[in-house]
């Protein structure tokens, strides 16, 4: 890839919209599985240059969105505790627990820093060999080669001062959960462009033999996601159910090896709970019993930890493709960017922060734009 401009051409994304209609003759539901690929959705128009009965719902795809109210509650009481630097990539900041958020809690006189590589806090554990530094480890198979490192690096190194507050969830089990709930509409999936650089595709292969569902793996920009949901359609419409890589630019089939080695030595496979949704076996990561004097759940005893999501929040429908924003009685009333009652309003890969974003914020007839919505100048 050179250029952004190559893949929101107006004139290619014509084409390819051209290219689903035609193919069309039945109604289908696809969901894109990342929060990325939802906001580029969204803020391009993608899903309003598709043809009738052809309809996106938005997946699980966000790592801040599905971390449990329990977890959060969790890294706010050790943030709260007067020997800790408490660590976190900006996006966990604005996430409301209970009762308050990390961005509060630092106004409150508790050490909260935003780092940018969870390398950051072994320099700061150095530095401050008196506090406690502690990571707030939250994401998908993407960043977990990056946290796996620094636990390693921690190790090699002997520094002790430092923990992780483990948050890794796993895509595939969250689409079997998907797919076996009696509540699923989804017909084909986008696959997550960013998980499978990493991981690669195999995984997905059982899944879409055993559900008979086509899996695209997908990009992230206007034409990427235009070409992914053609490659779906035509499946969908030939009866085939296969694993396609539209993402082939950055995505193999078997990943990034070494990436996938070093999370294999740290981490090991867990049932995880996920917010909104429950429990998925199998659907997380946890640290393996070698690194347990890195585990931050464990040292703080964090864990017993209880809670209740706000009644009024659909969050958990949203993130199965069950619902949309607009469906919320709460959307952009009680609940915005400024007053988030869910992760899914303030998390930057947020379905509900998508929409209110740019201006989905009451439900509309569908519009049939061209495919001049779909420009060099979006940026």
């Amino acid at each position: 890839m050179k250029y952004v401009d190559e893949y929101r051409s107006a004139e290619l994304a014509g084409t390819l919209r051209a290219e689903v209609r035609r193919l069309q003759t039945h109604p289908w539901v696809v969901m894109e599985v990342c929060g990325g690929q939802t906001h580029s959705i969204v803020r391009h128009g993608v899903d309003q240059l598709l043809p009738e009965g052809l309809e996106l719902v938005h997946g699980p795809g966000c790592p801040v969105c599905v971390t449990p109210l329990e977890l959060i509650d969790q890294a706010h009481f050790i943030a709260r505790q007067p020997e800790v630097i408490f660590c976190s990539f900006g996006d966990m900041l604005r996430v409301p627990g209970s009762d308050a958020d990390l961005s509060g809690l630092r106004s409150q006189g508790a050490e909260v820093r935003v780092v940018y590589s969870p390398l950051d806090c072994l320099k700061l554990a150095r530095s401050n060999p008196g506090r406690q530094v502690v990571f707030f480890a939250v994401g998908f198979e993407t960043t977990a080669p990056a946290n796996a490192m620094a636990v390693w690096r921690a190790r090699q190194d002997g520094i002790q001062n430092f923990s992780m507050l483990v948050s890794h969830v796993l895509v595939p089990p969250a689409l079997e959960a998907i797919m076996q709930s009696p509540e699923n509409r989804v017909q084909a999936f986008l696959g997550p462009g960013h998980v499978c650089a990493v991981m690669g595709y195999r995984e997905y292969e059982p899944l879409s033999e055993r559900y008979r569902v086509p899996i695209v793996i997908t990009g992230f920009e206007p034409l990427d996601l235009l070409e992914g949901i053609l490659m779906a359609v035509k499946q969908l419409e030939e009866g085939r159910a296969a694993v396609e890589n539209q993402y082939a630019r950055v995505v193999s089939r078997d990943g990034n090896a070494p990436a996938k080695e070093l999370v294999s030595r740290v981490f090991q496979v867990c049932d995880r709970k996920w917010r909104g949704i429950g429990m998925i076996p199998r659907s997380g990561y946890r640290l393996r019993q070698e690194f347990a004097a890195y585990d931050a759940e464990r040292l703080f005893a964090a864990g017993e930890i209880r809670t209740a999501e706000p009644a009024v929040c659909i969050s958990g429908e949203i993130l199965r493709g069950v619902k949309k924003p607009h469906d919320c009685p709460a959307f952009g009333v009680q609940c915005s960017p400024q007053h988030p009652l869910g992760a899914t309003m303030v998390s930057a890969e947020g379905a509900c922060a998508a929409y209110y974003r740019y201006g989905r914020r009451a439900e509309r007839a569908p519009q049939r734009h061209e495919a001049h919505q779909v420009h060099k100048g979006n940026s």
